[in-house]
C-alpha cells in the first residue's frame, strides 16, 4: 500500500509540474509597432488663433493611437491606419513656438506572468506656431 501511495504521490507532482503549476517565471513585454509619421496638415498655426484640426498621415497607426502635440495628448480621431485627425486647442497655440507633434500607439496588456506588447511613439514632426 505505501509503494501505492509513493507512485500516486510521484504521479501527481509530475502531472501538476506538467500542467504549468510549477514555477512561474514573468516574461517582459514584447516591443510594439512603432508608428510613422509622413506628413501634417496644416503646417503651421497663427499664434492666439482657435482652436483647430491637424490632418497627421503616416503609417502603422492603431486604431487606439494618440496624437501628442507639444508632449500632451489630445483628442484624436482614427481615420484609418494611414491617418489619424487631431483637435489642437486653442491653448496649445496661444504663442510663437515650434511644436513636436508624435503618435503613440498604445502598448497591449499580458496575461497572468507578463508578456503583451509595449507603447511606441513615432519621431516627432515638428509644426509652427508663428
Amino acid at each position: 500500500m505505501k509503494t501505492l501511495q509513493i507512485v500516486f504521490l510521484t504521479g501527481l507532482a509530475v502531472f501538476a509540474l506538467a500542467c504549468g503549476y510549477g514555477s512561474h517565471s514573468y516574461m517582459n513585454p514584447t516591443p510594439g509597432t512603432v508608428p510613422a509619421i509622413t506628413q501634417l496638415s496644416p503646417t503651421a498655426a497663427t499664434a492666439g488663433s482657435a482652436a483647430f484640426a491637424l490632418t497627421i498621415n503616416g503609417s502603422k497607426f492603431s486604431a487606439a493611437a494618440k496624437v501628442n502635440f507639444d508632449g500632451a495628448a489630445v483628442t484624436t480621431t482614427y481615420i484609418s491606419g494611414n491617418q489619424l485627425m487631431a483637435m489642437v486647442p486653442a491653448a496649445a497655440i496661444a504663442t510663437a513656438a515650434t511644436v513636436p507633434v508624435t503618435v503613440t500607439n498604445p502598448g497591449t496588456p499580458g496575461g497572468q506572468y507578463g508578456g503583451g506588447t509595449q507603447s511606441e511613439t513615432s519621431t516627432a514632426m515638428d509644426f509652427s506656431v508663428q
